[in-house]
């Protein structure tokens, strides 16, 4: 039985995908199609994501559009993206719906930077936790006799080494998104 850190790898990188999904949903004051794709619209009995019922568009930096295909459907959309939580205020027109970007205020700005660190340290938690488990592996394997102290040692410091290279992107991630999200 060997050690494979590839598995420990894409576990650290799926925490670090799912960091970035955060953040691209975190509004900064532009315009962003990622913004409202995730929220889901009450259509023909189930629930579906916006993107299955109109087409998103960003015509300029402070306007979002969904062009919705039902007629049936608009107030519904509208009603979604008014109850998403987003701070959104959206119009119709006709098939079309314009949704502009409210200015962000100072005090919305650094809540959303909190917010932002929650999430950075969630994902640094979780990318701990990977290493936990690679540990874990090791000391298990180790002590079972499938692997040499020498070997365990080298692993050890293999893993350590991609925990840090993975604790620093969330870092440097984290301050982009401050950067982006203080900036007026």
């Amino acid at each position: 039985m060997t050690f494979s850190i590839s598995t420990y790898k894409t576990n650290m990188q799926n925490s670090l995908d799912a960091l970035h999904k955060e953040f691209v949903g975190l509004r900064t004051g532009r315009a962003s199609t990622n913004l409202i794709e995730p929220i889901t619209v009450e259509a023909y009995g189930s629930k579906m994501p916006m993107s299955q019922v109109g087409t998103i568009n960003a015509p300029d930096a402070r306007l979002l559009t969904v062009q919705v295909w039902d007629k049936e459907m608009v107030k519904a959309v509208e009603k979604s993206i008014r109850e998403a939580g987003l701070g959104l205020n959206p119009t119709v027109d006709g098939q079309m719906v314009r949704i502009p970007m409210p200015d962000l205020t100072e005090e919305r700005r650094k809540e959303l930077a909190k917010v932002a660190a929650k999430f950075a340290e969630q994902t640094r938690i979780s990318v701990r936790n990977v290493r936990r488990d690679a540990m874990d592996e090791l000391k298990n394997l180790e002590k079972k006799e499938h692997m040499s102290e020498d070997d365990h040692h080298r692993h050890n410091k293999e893993v350590q080494e991609l925990t840090d290279t993975f604790v620093k992107n969330v870092d440097e991630m984290l301050a982009k998104k401050d950067a982006d999200i203080m900036q007026v």
